[in-house]
């Protein structure tokens, strides 16, 4: 395959909307300046509630919150390192690295990289 994926699920305040699609672009930005191929952030539109499980179950929805899906792509998984390593560190986004400055419960929020087994 011809490239690796970070992707992200979180809950985001209807009230913080904006305000998040605002820190992700300046986020997006950067990660796009030190290599990222593809940056999308994308916002529940037809997503059903679970018996067992569903995608506001696995960040423990809120009344009044929606779920945000989000993928990175890259070349490869040591790109994704390289590139991660030094959008921690630019001071751009040093104010995210605070939870307490997140739109967003962080602690409701999983990521995970991913190596992609179909390519179509």
């Amino acid at each position: 395959m011809s490239f690796y994926i970070d992707g992200y699920v979180l809950p985001v305040p209807n009230d913080k909307l904006d305000e998040y699609i605002e820190m992700a672009k300046r986020a997006g930005e950067v990660w796009k300046e030190y290599g990222a191929l593809k940056v999308v952030e994308a916002k529940a539109d037809d997503v059903p509630e679970g018996k067992v499980t569903s995608f506001g179950q696995s960040v423990q929805l809120k009344e009044g919150e929606t779920v945000i899906f989000s993928y990175i792509l890259y070349e490869s998984r040591e790109a994704r390192d390289a590139i991660n390593e030094k959008v921690m560190q630019d001071p751009r986004l040093a104010d995210m690295m605070d939870p307490k400055n997140l739109p967003f419960d962080g602690m409701r929020m999983f990521w995970g990289g991913f190596t992609p087994i179909v390519e179509l």
